[in-house]
């Protein structure tokens, strides 16, 4: 910066580029290939679950053993389904928060080289800063730095 000269600050939404940057975008659509299978399997148990609870109360020509069968198989079913997606709820969240720390670093760089090649001498983020306005925030520029290191 040249005495006399203002510096130059820009700001980056942090969350929006943790949310939009193609790195992100594709380790959230290979969780969701990893996690599917299990999570359908859930769902296939829910129908089942909702099947058994209907043919409790409509199928008059159970008997009161046999409702109680049925009683008991639903009981241990939702323990089940609920028991497994919390586990997967959790795996998830787990995995997510792993993969954006992750991504964190790469995000950095990426901030400091475009602060770099724009001449800026600053650059803040959210979630500190409660006021940007539109010119002095870069971070579609930074979305498009990350698109081009994510092609390449």
């Amino acid at each position: 910066m040249v005495a006399g000269e203002s510096p130059r600050i820009g700001y980056v939404d942090m969350k929006r580029l943790l949310d939009n940057a193609p790195q992100v975008l594709a380790g959230r659509e290979q969780l969701d290939r990893e996690f599917r299978p299990r999570n359908e399997s859930i769902i296939a148990d829910e129908a089942r679950l909702l099947r058994l609870q209907e043919q409790a109360e409509v199928d008059e020509d159970l008997s009161e053993e046999e409702r109680e069968s049925l009683a008991r198989e639903a009981r241990n079913l939702q323990r089940s389904i609920t028991r497994r997606r919390e586990d997967l709820r959790e795996e998830l969240q787990f995995r997510r928060d792993a993969a954006v720390k992750a991504l964190e670093e790469e995000v950095n760089l990426a901030v400091q080289a475009v602060a770099r090649e724009d001449g800026f001498d600053l650059i803040l983020s959210s979630p500190a800063v409660l006021f940007a306005s539109d010119p002095v925030d870069i971070t579609d520029r930074i979305l498009r730095y990350l698109e081009n290191e994510f092609e390449n």
